[in-house]
């Protein structure tokens, strides 16, 4: 029991102290404001372009994430799922192989998609006709790929010619399709210089390359974009036999089909896109703006540690010939930032809620707050204002006991 005692007793002194960090901070009411102001702001920079980076990872994954497959073929040479293409035999090849259970083509490719709206009105003449990028998914409605259960209950409409399905979550720019569905039943438009028929509705989520995305037959596809795009596959889904060992099949796959084939898992498949991505400019960009958000909290928050210390120095050096060590003191230094790194997080996280609702509701950009992004700016918050305590400590080093008496 002593141990537990001798703790409460120095857990005891410690409250009883006085908050030296805190009297030092809040001495200067105005000074501690903006202070906090500066470090929102940084918190704010940080969370906007990370929000972003999540947003454009996170598309990304949509795809992968909702196939419904064990392992998954693209060809070697793609670097993601819109560049995959291979010979549709390698499929065949593969669903003879040992385990595999089945093997189901699927078609990822592009088109331009026209706002029904603007073919209804008189008003509009065709030169003004604008079309928007829309994300084009296909695949045989006799076998099935996506575990989306909307997508799946409305299997039968996809051999309707013409008809596809198309995703909610489509940019505004698209039309608002979920509305005019909802009024009519049925929307016609054109896709890629074909007239088509939105013959139901699913939740996907656009991605950032592309204003909307939409789900149609292998038939419908080939209508669209060529019969001859038939023969070449972005993806070949697997599902495996009851019992079938995931890496042995990856090996006897590998084993069997020509190089320029390779078999992944969901997991490698979605990280293979988030490689991808990590290349492109777009990310790098919103990686150096949280760079900048972090640099700039550095030296707001050493600012004011810095002047506070030298203000104070006197102060401090009657504490070091009353006998405190540097340690000590430098403690009250980190504390200082560590208040203020707590205090300029609140009101910068409530701040980058609304910014990230006016990027969702206005410019459209699916930024979402989650617990992930919160703590690692949280974290980043955290070291930001440690270095610069730690930088401010060495202003505090400088004082010197013997200047008190001059």
């Amino acid at each position: 029991m002593k141990p537990i005692y001798l703790l409460s007793r120095r857990i005891n002194a410690y409250l009883r102290r006085t908050p030296v960090a805190w009297l030092q901070l809040s001495h200067q009411k105005v000074r501690l404001l903006v202070a906090i102001l500066g470090v929102a702001f940084s918190i704010i920079l940080i969370f906007t372009q990370l929000g972003l980076r999540a947003m454009l990872f996170d598309g990304v994954t949509l795809l992968p994430e909702n196939l419904n497959g064990d392992l998954y073929l693209i060809s070697t040479y793609a670097d993601n799922i819109r560049d995959s293409d291979f010979p549709n035999i390698y499929l065949y090849q593969a669903d003879a192989i040992e385990g595999v259970a089945d093997v189901r083509p699927l078609y990822v490719g592009y088109g331009r998609w026209v706002n029904p709206k603007l073919l209804e009105s008189t008003k509009t003449e065709k030169a003004q006709i604008k079309s928007s990028s829309m994300q084009l998914i296909a695949f045989n409605p006799n076998k099935p790929v996506f575990k989306i259960p909307e997508i799946n209950s409305q299997l039968n409409l996809l051999s309707v010619p013409g008809g596809i399905l198309y995703d909610r979550l489509s940019k505004s720019e698209s039309g608002n399709i979920s509305q005019l569905f909802a009024d009519r039943g049925q929307v016609s438009s054109i896709l890629s210089n074909r007239r088509v028929t939105v013959m139901g509705l699913f939740n996907l989520g656009s991605t950032f390359y592309y204003d909307s995305v939409a789900v149609m037959s292998d038939w419908n596809y080939g209508q669209i974009r060529g019969a001859e795009e038939l023969n070449e596959v972005s993806v070949g889904v697997i599902s495996l036999e009851p019992g079938a060992d995931p890496q042995q099949v990856i090996k006897r796959i590998q084993g069997t089909l020509n190089k320029d084939i390779k078999v992944l898992t969901k997991a490698e498949l979605a990280q293979a896109e988030k490689d991808e991505v990590a290349t492109w400019s777009e990310g790098k960009v919103l990686n150096f703006g949280a760079a900048i958000g972090f640099i700039v909290g550095i030296i707001i928050v050493y600012q004011v540690i810095y002047t506070d210390v030298s203000e104070h120095l006197p102060e401090y050096a009657t504490l070091k010939a009353m006998g405190y060590k540097d340690r000590d003191l430098s403690l009250v230094v980190l504390q200082e930032s560590l208040i203020l790194a707590v205090m300029g997080f609140i009101p910068g996280y409530l701040a980058s809620f609304g910014i990230y609702y006016l990027m969702t509701n206005f410019i459209e950009l699916p930024v979402t707050m989650n617990t992930g992004i919160a703590l690692q700016v949280f974290t980043l918050n955290i070291m930001m204002c440690v270095i610069s305590g730690a930088i401010a400590i060495k202003k505090l080093r400088t004082a010197d006991p013997a200047d008190i008496f001059y």
